[in-house]
């Protein structure tokens, strides 16, 4: 039966995902909230076919903070990335380069205001994602980091990467903590029925010492994994 599911699942969201990819970009030069409208539907696509098809419900425990702030988010799987602006209220997300290469999702990805992380660009790149994170936090909008930097099995506890202590520095904003139960449902190949929560955790004030903010954090994001 999950194979089954599976078979229907994968047309059906990617078919979807092209469809609402086109009306975005079709939408894009003719109102700014019709644009993230239709990218706030890929969220709520990605969901309607986990709950109809795998039978994987969401449930979110606590809620957003009300003021921009930096959401540091468990990453288990990609539901949770295309997610996010289906969970907070228009959020800027750091994200992978190589994504943005991908045929019509990455201009979608860049003008929604995803801003492009390239790890080995050096001290230039760095510094123009500093300024492209402080415009979207003028505009009001929070940003969403995934700290450790790729997926992890659901589980398992690694280190930050680097940049998140340099940017929670940098930025001097309050960090959202967010743990996420996505990979025992939301498995690479094989999606599977059950459950996937979303915790927020309680927020984390700037101008902590790198030690203990990573050490914070790494807690919280974990705290779904027992």
């Amino acid at each position: 039966m999950i194979f089954l599911r599976n078979i229907a699942f994968y047309p059906a969201f990617y078919l979807g995902s092209f469809l609402i990819t086109a009306a975005s970009l079709a939408s894009a030069p003719f109102s700014l909230a019709a644009f993230r409208r239709r990218v706030r539907n890929w969220g709520q696509w990605q969901r309607w076919c986990l709950k109809h098809i795998i039978g994987a419900d969401v449930v979110i425990e606590g809620e957003p903070h009300g003021e921009p702030a930096l959401y540091a988010i468990k990453h288990e799987s990609f539901f949770e990335a295309i997610d996010a602006p289906n969970l907070l209220d228009c959020p800027s997300v750091f994200a992978k380069q190589e994504l943005f290469s991908i045929p019509g999702w990455g201009r979608a990805a860049l003008a929604y205001g995803l801003i492009p992380v390239a790890r080995d660009k050096g001290a230039k790149m760095l510094m123009g994602m500093i300024r492209s994170a402080k415009a979207m936090v003028a505009d009001g909008r929070p940003l969403v980091i995934f700290p450790e930097g790729t997926r992890v099995p659901h589980g398992e506890r690694r280190p930050l990467q680097a940049g998140f202590a340099g940017l929670y520095k940098v930025l001097g904003l309050s960090v959202i903590p967010v743990a996420v139960e996505s990979g025992p449902v939301y498995h690479r190949w094989l999606k599977r029925p059950g459950t996937i929560t979303y915790r927020f955790g309680e927020p984390i004030p700037p101008g902590l010492p790198r030690e203990e903010i990573e050490s914070r954090v790494l807690d919280a994001i974990n705290a779904l994994n027992d």
